[in-house]
């Protein structure tokens, strides 16, 4: 067995603000914490397969929130989506990934994905609002606010809200959510800018 190396986390491009991405953009993609990257992915893979008892409670505290994310916005079922959580950790366990996955994450994200659309196909999908407050610069706890803001995510179409999530909380780029999703890339993009307008002009008072 040969050694194993600490895999040491890189800055996470979630702790800094895209001057390319609007404030709406930025609070959701908040959402997903700090995102772990292929290469931190890939060193605690090996660590598994190798026999490290520590690197998969790594891999399940990093990924959890993103992954929860992602299946919650399909299911919209808390418990169901708890479930669904611990099958993709549970697969993840028993069949460690190796090197032959190139896009670790986007792996991980697909079967995520796969198993929500398979458990609640026919759900309406849900963005979760916290933090979402700070793109209209008002406190959470404004019941009213909190009511427009629902509204507005609600009315997004299911696809678009799939987009969006994978994008600001999956962290994927658009030729990967694009080839999840099984749609041309430059579907993605549009579907994305123009869901993402949406939100911005329902948040700010007008109508979807």
């Amino acid at each position: 067995m040969r050694a194993l190396l600490p895999c040491s986390r890189q800055p996470s491009r979630n702790f800094f603000i895209s001057t390319n991405k609007t404030p709406l953009e930025v609070v959701i993609e908040g959402e997903g914490g700090v995102a772990v990257n292929n290469a931190e992915l890939a060193c605690k893979f090996n660590s598994i397969r190798d026999g490290g008892k520590t690197a998969f409670e790594e891999i399940y505290n990093d990924m959890k929130t993103p992954v929860y994310t992602i299946i919650f916005r399909i299911t919209r079922d808390e418990a169901l989506s708890e479930d669904i959580l611990q099958e993709v950790f549970v697969k993840l366990f028993l069949s460690p990934l190796g090197p032959s996955i190139k896009n670790l994450r986007a792996y991980v994200f697909q079967m995520a994905r796969n198993l929500a659309v398979n458990g609640m196909k026919k759900q309406p999908r849900h963005i979760p609002l916290d933090k979402i407050s700070n793109t209209v610069h008002q406190p959470m706890d404004d019941a009213s606010l909190r009511i427009d803001i629902e509204d507005a995510l609600k009315a997004l179409p299911a696809q678009d809200c799939e987009i969006v999530t994978l994008h600001l909380i999956g962290d994927l780029k658009f030729r990967e959510i694009a080839e999840i999703m099984g749609i041309p890339l430059g579907t993605a993009l549009w579907k994305y800018r123009q869901a993402i307008g949406k939100l911005q002009k329902s948040i700010s008072g007008g109508a979807l």
